[in-house]
């Protein structure tokens, strides 16, 4: 899901405003145990699979906690 998020806002001219379309969207629409989830995985994997955009997304979500 993180992935189909992320090319949805590649489209997006600025990169900041990309990460940041994606940060907004998964705080507000993913129940927490899946942002934990996802988070995890980018911690323990480095991002493995993720969308580049929505890996930096991500460890951004993971720096504010």
């Amino acid at each position: 899901m993180a992935n189909d998020i992320a090319h949805y806002f590649a489209s997006e001219p600025e990169h900041d405003a990309a990460v940041s379309g994606i940060r907004s969207h998964i705080q507000r629409f993913w129940e927490p145990r899946m942002r934990a989830a996802l988070i995890a995985h980018c911690r323990d994997t480095s991002g493995s699979g993720l969308h580049e955009l929505a890996r930096e997304a991500v460890m951004q979500l993971a720096n504010k906690q």
